[in-house]
């Protein structure tokens, strides 16, 4: 069974990564998306995580290939416990690139796991949660970059 595992934050989740896992889905039999959780970082709480867990999965109920779950070790320690082969990333620029590539050469090296680079789709290159949070932070309406239950 071909397993990937789609990591991140997600706070919030965007269209950007609901780009990503609907694109990468027909690559895998099976796909976990994994939150997460990072005390270090603001908005990364347990229970912040765990109600991220909770809205993503309801966004995916009736998806049988995905699961969601949180994790609080390293990547490729929360793939080998999923039985993953692959990671999969999403990249917005040059500077996503050279990040995400530095960690698929540490993530091979560490566990011999793969990483699947996917580019934003047009239109979606300046969406990130940073950018949601930022404008959340100032009243924006962000409806626009989150997806709809």
């Amino acid at each position: 069974m071909r397993i990937g595992i789609f990591v991140g934050t997600f706070n919030p989740f965007t269209i950007g990564h609901a780009s990503i896992v609907r694109r990468t889905l027909p690559l895998f039999d099976k796909l976990v998306i994994g939150v997460g959780v990072n005390t270090a970082k603001a908005g990364c709480t347990e229970e912040e995580v765990a109600a991220r867990v909770e809205q993503i999965a309801r966004l995916y109920a009736t998806e049988e290939k995905i699961a969601v779950r949180s994790y609080s070790d390293l990547t490729v320690d929360f793939a080998q416990r999923e039985g993953a082969q692959f990671i999969v990333k999403g990249v917005r620029s040059v500077k996503d690139f050279e990040y995400e590539r530095e960690q698929a050469d540490i993530n091979r090296r560490l566990s011999g796991l793969e990483t699947i680079l996917l580019f934003a789709e047009p239109g979606m290159e300046a969406v990130s949660s940073s950018l949601v949070r930022e404008l959340q932070r100032f009243g924006r309406d962000v409806s626009e970059f989150l997806v709809k239950d």
